[in-house]
């Protein structure tokens, strides 16, 4: 069996189990198993498969298969402009969260020099893709996951920024009297009650406590934009994601304490995804 014919193989199996992006998720399976790239897979389509890695490549196509998503398979993400390590105790990063990565680097000009929290760090993508562009920053980045922090280490130290990241395994409670120029995160924001409703993929994979948020799914949000008064300087920038439906309500949250709200910014779905707020007292 050679490469083409392996891929086919895969994009059936996959197919046969409705997962809708069976060839792409076949081919990606395929480089991870031969340690190479796509390109250098899909050029080199008649290479002969060996045994071991045709079995290592079924056993991958079982888990696919079961509705596990391909990061958690090949234990790799890419956001941004960079690969992240990941696993079952972070999310996913997703391209909607790039968002918040591009007005960071809007707001800060590039030898600029800001201090920046990142709240629910997870594995680290968010604060580590604005670090590598904006060299002069310096952040704190913090999780209540130990594992999740352990993991942002990782990639931390994968991307040469372990000495401009200070990571801690604690919740924002625990955080006083430091003054921060930029605060920013994407919290959890999903209705208890709709957990269930998610895709497979998501709720049956991906870390809950990343996920939930209370009854009306606003718990940590409102947490956050509490704490963040007291933690910003004045006139320093709040810049978090939100979930569908929740933006007249958090836009009011922001106003009671005292945020001029900047801008919303929609993801690619129209969606009112990222708010850009400034303390303003």
């Amino acid at each position: 069996m050679n490469y083409f014919e392996t891929l086919k193989f895969g994009s059936h199996k996959l197919k046969s189990n409705n997962i809708n992006t069976h060839m792409l998720d076949s081919e990606l399976l395929l480089s991870y198993v031969l340690k190479l790239s796509r390109e250098q897979v899909l050029v080199n389509l008649d290479r002969n498969m060996y045994k071991g890695k045709f079995n290592l490549f079924k056993k991958l196509l079982s888990r696919r298969e079961r509705k596990e998503p391909i990061a958690y398979i090949i234990n790799k993400k890419e956001f941004w402009k960079n690969n992240f390590y990941i696993n079952r105790n972070v999310l996913i990063p997703r391209p909607e969260t790039e968002i918040i990565v591009e007005e960071v680097l809007n707001i800060i000009k590039t030898n600029s020099s800001k201090n920046i929290l990142e709240i629910g760090t997870g594995s680290g993508c968010i604060i580590i893709s604005i670090l590598k562009e904006r060299v002069n920053c310096f952040a704190t980045a913090i999780d209540i996951s130990k594992k999740a922090i352990n993991i942002a280490k990782f990639n931390a130290k994968m991307h040469h920024l372990s000495n401009k990241i200070n990571l801690k395994n604690i919740d924002i409670d625990k955080i006083h009297h430091n003054k921060y120029d930029f605060i920013i995160s994407n919290p959890p924001y999903i209705k208890k009650f709709n957990i269930s409703r998610l895709d497979e993929s998501v709720k049956f994979f991906e870390p809950y406590i990343a996920l939930e948020a209370g009854i009306d799914g606003l718990r940590e949000i409102k947490k956050i934009i509490i704490k963040s008064n007291e933690l910003l300087k004045k006139n320093g920038k709040l810049i978090f994601e939100i979930g569908d439906n929740q933006v007249m309500v958090v836009k009011k949250i922001l106003n009671q304490n005292g945020y001029y709200i900047e801008k919303v910014i929609n993801d690619i779905s129209s969606i009112p995804r990222v708010i850009i707020s400034t303390k303003i007292n």
